[in-house]
Order: C-alpha cells, then structure tokens, then sequence
C-alpha cells in the first residue's frame, strides 16, 4: 500500500503511473473516500473533544444543572457512537481501494501494455541441437514413469499430478542445489509455512478475488495457502522495527505453493506449466529504499547465475508497466528455452515492491540518526520445481528416450547421469 499522505499530494504522479500501467483505477473515488473518512474522523475527534470536557464539568455541577449536563452526556455519547461507527466503516471503504492501488511504477520499466512490449535484455546460452522431433515433458514424464496426471486428476482434479521415482529425486536434487547456493551467497534458509493469515496474504499483494486473484482461502478460518513464500517471508517480519545497521536481510525460502490459475491459458499451460501444486525456492530481502534497486539486480544477477550452473538456455526481460502486477515497481523474468514447445517460458521473476508490502506488514527500521523509516523489500525466485523440472526434461532429452541430468545436480543424484525408464 502507498502513503495515505504521498498519494494525497501527488495525484497527477499517481495517474501518470497508473496510465502507463494500463490501470482503470478510480483515482477520484479514492480522494472521495479520503475526504469521507477524514470528516469523520474530525467530527468525532471533535466530538470526543467535547463530551470529555462535559464529562469533567459535571463532577462540580449540582442540582438541575448537574441532571441537565448528565442528560448531554447520555446524547452526547451515542452521537459520538454513531459517528464513531461512521467513520470506521468510512475508513475500511478507503483502505479497501487503498490496497487495489497499484504501486508506483519504476521510471526505468519499459513502456507497453501487453507482454509483447516486454524488452528482452539478453540472451544466454545455446540452444539443444537435437537430431530428432522434440518431444515435450508431459510425454517424456510420463514414458519415463516420473509424471503422472492421470492419477493426480483422479485424487485431487485437473492441475495436480504425482512425481514419481527418479522424478522426485529431481525434484530434491534442484532443491537442494537451489539453497546450497544460495547459502553460499549469504542467505538464511527458512522453511516457511504454507499457509498464511489473510492480513499477510492481503498485504503482500496477493488478493483472494478478483483478475489477479490465487489464493485458496480455508473454510471457517483466517488462513490461505499462499501462492509463494514470498507471503510468508514477508510476514517473518511483520509489525517490527530492524535495525538498519543489519539490512539488508536476505532469506531463501522453501515452501509448497498453492495457486488457483483460473482461466483458459491454451496450449502452454499443459502439463507442469500451470499446476495447482508445486514447490519453490524463493529469495527476499528487507532493505533501505537506497538499496533495493542494488540488491534487485543482485537478485536478477543470482537467477541467472543459478540458470547458467544448469546449462539450460534463457532470455532475460525487463517487464512492461503493465505486466508488473499489483506490487512491483519494476521487475525482470527469466524464461528459459523450452524445445518441446519451440518456444520461451518463464522460470524466474524477481521484483523490487520497494515500500508496499512493508507499509501494509508495518515493517520499519531504524536509521543513524534514530529516527524510522519504512523499508523496502525485494523478491526473486530461484526456482520453481514445476518449471524447473519443464527445462531439464526438455533440454536434455535424448534420443533414445533418456533424460540426461545436468552436471551441476549429478552429485545431488547420487552420481545419475540418465533418468532411464
């Protein structure tokens, strides 16, 4: 969420940033609400004012005058009862749009409202020269028994599957891998929840409605599934005060994933793609607004550091304002060369939300001079199994219906070189 106060002042800058966005966001109804919730508030601070200093009279009044002063005092106080109900229900209107507005837009994010208008930044390593017809990993998977959908949609529905045999030491091996890694890089393993009160999932971002909406609410309860541990890492720090002098903070998370994916995607989606299910590797950081866009591109650097060690092909791009969601302020994917497919997918995303996350979760620190602040927090995937697994099974397919496994994981596997059915 943006400053209440900022976003008062800087209108025009907010609906320059919204338009490059591609938003429909009703900045007017927002300053109405604002204004609303404001007069309220000061007709019961005002009224609060007043009942207290009837209150204090009445102890020296007597006689009628005392039963006249206790009889405002009785209509005063449910008056102010009522403006008090007002008021409340004035603000949760206003902080209700306050979270449907999107973050500020990073100057530096390109132009563009489709993912057409996504600027590729580079592309890194050589494409699989395979003498054969590519097969995708859906078919691969399941001639090797590691994939089954069939069984995953009897048990659980359309979107889940089970990993089987040397599928699910893939799995581990690119886990494993993944935060040997990025421990080395200085991170914190954590292993995080999976599920999440609604104050964090909300705060993070990541709605229960509406055309962005992922999460799996519980019945009868306060929790979701989270989408990402990017919920739960934030929320580590929910409602503290850091100590500047230690940020950055960098934590790598694992965590199963939950995600809805409502709507047709087409083909792409198929098979590990787009699942209902999946685990993750992720990377957050708490930092100073004068670290954060650094500590991005550290992030973004690390991605594809991580990428190249698998050998497997990848573009990065440099997301338009319109395909930045509702937290970022600017943002890059990594997608990687997919030959079953003959195209890109995306593996990787990392994002700077700079203040909005931090200013809903009421993450702040401490600066020099005492004074506080509110941070800034970075995010970035490592990995996503699913997509992960997509990558290798097509980029080192074989002729011979084999399945090379990456130098890199080879020692996570016991030494494996082939995934043979």
């Amino acid at each position: 969420m943006l400053d209440t106060k900022w976003v008062r002042e800087h209108r025009d800058e907010v609906e320059k940033s919204l338009k490059r966005r591609g938003s429909h966001f009703d900045m007017a109804a927002l300053l109405a609400a604002d204004e609303v919730r404001r007069v309220a508030i000061k007709e019961g601070d005002d009224l609060r004012a007043r009942h207290n200093e009837l209150s204090e009279s009445i102890a020296a009044a007597t006689g009628d005058d005392r039963q006249e002063k206790i009889a405002q005092s009785r209509e005063m106080k449910a008056r102010l009862g009522a403006v008090e109900e007002a008021a409340q229900q004035a603000d949760d209107e206003f902080a209700a749009l306050m979270h449907q507005l999107p973050n500020m837009t990073d100057a530096g994010a390109p132009d563009g409202f489709s993912e057409k208008d996504n600027k590729v930044l580079r592309e890194v390593g050589e494409k699989p020269q395979l003498d054969f017809e590519p097969r995708d990993h859906l078919a691969i998977g399941t001639a090797l028994d590691i994939l089954d959908f069939e069984r995953g949609a009897k048990v659980a529905g359309s979107g889940f599957y089970y990993l089987k045999n040397e599928g699910v030491l893939l799995e581990l091996a690119l886990v494993r891998f993944a935060m040997d890694f990025l421990q080395e890089k200085g991170f914190t393993p954590v292993i995080t929840p999976d599920l999440a009160r609604k104050k964090f999932y909300l705060g993070t971002g990541y709605l229960p409605a509406g055309p962005e909406a992922q999460t799996y609410e519980i019945a009868d309860s306060d929790l979701g599934l989270i989408a990402t541990a990017e919920v739960t890492l934030a929320a580590l720090h929910a409602g503290e005060i850091l100590e500047g002098s230690h940020l950055p903070l960098r934590y790598a998370g694992y965590s199963h994933c939950f995600r809805r994916e409502d709507g047709a995607y087409g083909t792409y989606s198929k098979g590990l793609y787009r699942v209902h299910q999946f685990s993750k590797v992720e990377m957050f950081a708490f930092a100073t607004p004068e670290t954060s866009r650094e500590i991005h591109k550290e992030f973004l650097a690390q991605e594809e550091e991580l990428w190249q060690k698998f050998g497997v092909p990848y573009r990065v791009l440099d997301m338009c304002a319109a395909d930045l969601g509702t937290q970022a302020s600017r943002k890059f994917d990594l997608e990687a060369w997919m030959p079953g497919r003959g195209d890109w997918g995306e593996v990787t995303s990392t994002s700077n939300t700079t203040d909005y996350q931090a200013r809903n979760l009421d993450i702040r620190y401490r600066i020099a001079d005492g004074g506080i602040a509110v941070a800034h927090t970075v995010n970035g995937t490592a990995l996503a199994t699913s997509r992960a697994l997509i990558a290798i099974l097509e980029n080192y397919q074989q002729n011979d219906g084999s399945v090379a496994i990456p130098p890199a994981l080879q020692p996570y596997m016991n030494g494996m070189r082939f995934i043979r059915r």
